[in-house]
């Protein structure tokens, strides 16, 4: 398009109220101003647009044509503005969000809660996934923000800490109790037990595997489990010694319902938080990092 767009926004209002001196009044601007505006149009399109008269300005039939195109145009401009509008009023808009749902139920839904009461019309979407996966959707743009311990830094890559975990061996008092009845006392849970891990595709795991490693812990059971939650559930029914993060479960052991078992040296802890990459930060995400910020930590 070679024209200026101020020249058909001219163009359309006059076409619209057939009368120059209207559309001056609805333009804020001269009538010498339009004439001139409009003479220019033509003089580009080589073509007519109007017939004057002194009861007006009447389109030709080249002027039908371009004023059928210009009315489209200035609809469509008119609805978005309109459903912009709309949405900074509702406060709509979208989230995309990936998550474990490991995290996502200790720790994501008490965020969406309260977000959700503020802000209903946001639309939100989650993605129960693995932390790797998460982080390969946030660099491919498919998702807005993460939920994940802490990853590797990446240019223009934002982290915002919400809590620490500690990872931890748990089981319950009477496994622990039928283990050494039957093994002795002074046996060696990890080699006697069973023990119940993650599966290998989990990030969770692969710190694990590295803590027993290096910390020469042997096992002869193994149990692998897809959630989390079925660690905890299978530790809580006396299935085996599961691996668990300690505030996930530290009900259960105020409650007694499960008791830490010593490995070793404690876990270091690590942090969860929320990770997105600023280049691609839409004013929704600021909106749901602001409120996050101004809750309390988990």
């Amino acid at each position: 398009m070679e024209q200026n767009l101020s020249q058909y926004k001219i163009f359309y209002e006059v076409a619209k109220t057939g009368n120059i001196s209207r559309a001056a009044k609805e333009l804020y601007i001269s009538q010498p101003a339009i004439s001139k505006a409009i003479g220019k149009l033509e003089d580009s399109l080589s073509t007519p647009l109007f017939i004057r008269s002194s009861r007006g300005v009447h389109l030709t039939d080249e002027g039908r044509i371009l004023f059928e195109h210009t009315r489209r145009a200035f609809e469509e401009l008119q609805n978005g503005e309109a459903q912009l509008k709309r949405a900074r009023q509702f406060h709509m808009g979208r989230i995309r969000i990936g998550v474990s749902n490991t995290l996502c139920r200790y720790i994501m839904v008490s965020y969406l809660k309260g977000f959700i009461e503020q802000f209903p019309h946001v639309k939100i979407t989650i993605d129960g996934q693995s932390t790797t996966h998460t982080m390969a959707m946030l660099e491919q743009q498919k998702i807005d923000l993460g939920l994940v311990a802490q990853p590797r830094p990446q240019k223009n890559l934002v982290f915002i800490p919400v809590m620490e975990i500690q990872d931890i061996f748990v089981a319950s008092p009477a496994y622990l109790d039928n283990l050494r009845l039957r093994e002795g006392q002074d046996a060696d849970v990890f080699q006697a037990g069973n023990i119940m891990l993650l599966d290998r595709s989990n990030v969770t795991r692969r710190y694990i595997d590295e803590y027993m490693s290096f910390n020469r812990i042997a096992v002869n059971s193994l149990l692998e489990v897809t959630t989390m939650d079925l660690l905890i559930e299978f530790a809580r029914i006396g299935l085996g010694i599961g691996s668990v993060i300690r505030e996930f479960v530290q009900e259960d052991l105020t409650q007694g319902r499960l008791v830490q078992v010593e490995a070793g040296p404690p876990f270091p802890k690590r942090c969860v938080g929320f990770a997105y990459f600023s280049n691609h930060q839409s004013g929704t995400l600021t909106t749901f990092l602001d409120f996050c910020r101004s809750l309390p930590a988990v």
